[in-house]
């Protein structure tokens, strides 16, 4: 069995136990956080049946993927990384899933390229959870008004994703991410990565961004 194939079994596995522990009624879906490595590198968990991979990168994600979804047309990919306007028109003819809109005028783009593509993706409002200068994502106290004003714009949002600062205890992020996402009425929410994961799970997470805990250290070269 492969490397890669293994260590989603592996994180699979945790996750199911920790879902019986805490009674949590949907299992997560895994997103294979494949940003950096090869699609040679990939591809064992495509033959596997993995249907949810992430990117960072729009051009990087049609270079890799446009053929290989062509052939394996289940295939989910997720943006997961910041996404410039400009790049919108190019980035809805490969992805399946946006996690990371955060601005009025991104959200406008999107609805405007969907509009010309007849095409929808599912979106997730990047939440700033905590309000710190240096990460994207919508201050907490707006983003309530930010998802009135895509739905406007008639977008698919279907939840809400962070990332906790870094070196602190993620649980207390999660659980106000959790609360907003059911004050709003939404029902998925991203997030979780390779460190906190079973934490994430345990907060009722949809969509868990794991990435080296499956394919090792990344190629930050590419």
């Amino acid at each position: 069995m492969h490397t890669v194939v293994k260590n989603l079994i592996d994180i699979t596995n945790l996750v199911h136990t920790k879902v019986k522990e805490c009674n949590i009624e949907n299992t997560p879906k895994i997103i294979a956080v494949s940003k950096t490595f090869e699609i040679q590198q990939i591809m064992p968990l495509i033959e596997y049946g993995h249907v949810d991979f992430g990117e960072n990168k729009v051009q990087e994600a049609i270079d890799k993927w446009t053929n290989v979804k062509l052939k394996f047309p289940r295939i989910k990919l997720h943006l997961i990384g910041k996404l410039q306007t400009n790049k919108v028109k190019t980035a809805l003819k490969i992805f399946d899933y946006i996690h990371s809109v955060d601005s009025e005028k991104l959200a406008k783009k999107i609805s405007d390229e969907q509009e010309k593509q007849k095409k929808k993706v599912s979106i997730f409002i990047q939440v700033n959870i905590g309000n710190e200068i240096q990460k994207s994502g919508i201050s907490p106290n707006h983003a309530v008004s930010f998802l009135n004003y895509c739905k406007n714009l008639n977008l698919n949002v279907v939840g809400f994703m962070c990332i906790p600062p870094v070196n602190e205890n993620p649980i207390e992020y999660f659980k106000t991410t959790k609360t907003l996402t059911s004050k709003s009425g939404l029902f998925k929410l991203s997030m979780g990565m390779s460190s906190d994961f079973l934490a994430a799970t345990e907060q009722g997470s949809t969509h868990l961004r794991i990435g080296s805990s499956i394919f090792g250290k990344r190629n930050y070269s590419i």
